[in-house]
Formats: structure tokens, sequence, C-alpha cells
């Protein structure tokens, strides 16, 4: 009985493709639903934290097998660069810096609070309870903390991303994950918490949030101004941009990676402790690179016809791809890690306050300025 439990039931990549769509339709469409008992349970459990936890019950109950399956990879190496692609063609770089630099003073503070946060937690833990920041390997707890990292920067597709670059462990990403969605959630309701007394933080800081607001106004106009019923030709369009900027991605990365060997060798430095001669490295750079390109073009009006729905869709499949190489209740195999991403969040919101009064001491008459 035990030999046939370590034999997955499903081995057919296409069926297990077909489970993980009608989970990820279930999970969207109760999310959505306006039953009370769906509304109230999506208040405690997130449905992104539903996309991983159900594919995962497949994978421990024998049902599929995470490891032998190749939709993770697929999705990986080709789904995730496109979605990539599609995120960032659309985002409006000149109305960002129309902001302010106090507007942008604040998002790097919230990017450094980040980077600088985990370490220094990292540090902390390290005199105080050092087994809950131990482990070596693919299951040292830093390796998983750099994808936290990348989702709090950047999202659910750079968390994917730093587990590719840093070869995360399966087990050490489920508790990460879970720390990830509980933690952020918090730090969510936090601000939702604000948000309802935005006039009074306003008043305490002093800020001036017209330039938002017409920054906002914009980018409304623009989305009403470019927003269409798709047809079949916009959709292949949307698939061609994103699926044809991560074709070239992977023939640069196929260019690069082995000039970085050799350059390695050359100078005698091991570029590989940078993850410089990881082609996923590569390809996520490019891929990354050339949308932020494309934003500055027309090809930007592909938002008007869905290109970052698309890519949502491209992500969810591989969120569940992973969530079915996962164990989510890893966590409770080192619950202090729920400690370290509150600590490490409480640094990343410090540093928000502390600059924002700082910098906002000094009001200036133009809201441009």
């Amino acid at each position: 009985i035990l030999a046939k439990m370590h034999e997955a039931l499903i081995t057919n990549d296409a069926i297990v493709l077909g489970l993980l769509f009608a989970i990820l339709a279930f999970v969207f469409k109760t999310s959505s639903s306006e039953n009370p008992l769906f509304k109230k349970f999506y208040t405690y459990f997130p449905s992104l934290l539903l996309c991983y936890f159900l594919p995962s019950l497949l994978n421990t109950f024998g049902i599929v097998s995470g490891e032998k399956s190749m939709l993770y990879p697929v999705s990986a190496y080709y789904l995730l660069p496109a979605s990539l692609v599609l995120f960032t063609l659309s985002i409006n770089i000149k109305k960002i810096i129309q902001l302010g630099p106090k507007a942008i003073i604040m998002f790097l503070t919230g990017t450094i609070g980040i980077i600088l946060g985990g370490p220094l937690t990292v540090l902390l833990f390290s005199f105080i309870a050092p087994d809950v920041v131990g482990g070596q390997g693919p299951d040292a707890v830093w390796r998983g903390l750099s994808t936290i990292a990348g989702s709090w920067i950047g999202g659910g597709a750079n968390q994917t991303a730093m587990k590719e670059v840093w070869k995360v462990g399966d087990n050490v990403f489920s508790a990460m994950i879970t720390v990830d969605v509980i933690v952020a959630n918090i730090w969510m309701g936090f601000l939702l918490f604000s948000a309802s007394r935005s006039e009074k933080f306003d008043s305490w800081l002093k800020a001036d949030t017209s330039a938002i607001e017409d920054v906002k106004n914009s980018i409304e106009k623009f989305r009403e101004g470019i927003m269409k019923i798709p047809t079949l030709a916009d959709t292949v369009t949307v698939l061609a941009v994103g699926f044809g900027v991560t074709a070239f991605s992977h023939f640069s990365a196929d260019l690069i990676v082995p000039a970085i060997k050799t350059l390695s060798n050359t100078i005698g430095i091991n570029l590989d402790q940078f993850s410089l001669t990881s082609r996923f490295f590569w390809i996520v750079v490019m891929a990354t690179s050339i949308g932020l390109g494309l934003s500055f073009t027309k090809v930007r009006e592909l938002e008007g016809v869905g290109a970052s729905r698309l890519a949502s869709l491209l992500l969810y499949v591989l969120v569940a791809s992973i969530g079915m190489k996962m164990n989510v209740l890893a966590i409770f195999d080192n619950p202090g890690l729920f400690l370290v991403g509150l600590t490490w969040m409480a640094f990343h919101a410090g540093l928000m306050i502390i600059v924002a009064k700082c910098c906002l001491l000094y009001t200036s008459p133009s809201p441009r300025d």
C-alpha cells in the first residue's frame, strides 16, 4: 500500500492542467460571489492562498505528482516571462515622474525598507532565535525570504523569479508563501484602516495629495480612451507580444550566459554567486526591460484589450502549478517565521512613516515641486 501511495493517480499533464483550471475557476467564481458564506470565508482566507493550497492537496493525497509533472517548468520559463512583459508594458513612467520628488522618495523608501528589512531581521533573529533563520542549501531560510522580498516589491511574478534564481527548496517556499500571504494581508488591513481615515493621516503628515489625484484622473481617462471589447486579432496580438518577447529573452539568455561564464573564467571571479550565469535571471531581466521599453510606445495601448488581464491568467496558472509542488502545512515546522515576517514588515512600515514625516515637513507651494 505504501508503495502505491508514492505513485500518482494521474500522470497525464493534460488532465492535471484541466484540474488546475477547474480549481482556479472555482476560486475566482466563489471569491467574486455575493453569497454571504463565501464573502465571510474570503474575508479570512485570501483567494491567492487557496490558489496555492487547493493544488497542494492534489499532491499531498497522491492524486498528482508535483515533482514529475512538467507543468511548473513550462509555466516558470514560458508563462512567467510573458506575464512580466504584459504587466510592465502598461506602466506609465512619465506619470510616475509627474508625481514629484516626494512621491518618488516614498516609493524608493518602501523598496529600500523591504531590501534592508530582510537582512536586518535575519541578523536580529540570528542572535535571539538562530534556529528560526537557519538551514542550508536550498532549505536555507534566507533563500526563502528572498522570495518574500520579490513578492512585496514586485508581486507574485517576481516572487517566482526569486525562487528560480536562488533555487529555493519547495518546503521552504511553501512556508514562505504562507508567511507572505498572511503578513501581507495584516499589512493590507492596516492600510485599509488608514485609507478610511486618510484625511487625518494626510493632515498629520502635512501631505499634499493633489498631484496623486491628478495622475490618477489622467490614468483613468487614458484607460477609458483605449478600452474596448477585444477581438480575436487583439487577443492574438497581445499574446504575440508577450510570447514574442519571451522568445527573444530566451534567445538573448542563450548568448549572454556562455559569454558571462567565459568572462568569469578569464577574470577569475565566480560570477555564479551573483546569479549572472543563470539563464532564468537573464530571461527575467530581458523580459522586464523590454516590457518597460514598450511602455513608451503605442504598444502600451494593448492594455485596452486586456493585456494585464491575460498576464494575470498566465500568472495564476503558474501559481497553481507551484501549489501542486507545495506543502502549505510546512509553516508549522517553523512557526517562528511569522515573527520574522511581522518584524520585517514593521521595519518597512516604520521607515515609511519616519521618512514621510521628515520629507513632508517641508511643504512647497506647488504639488509638482
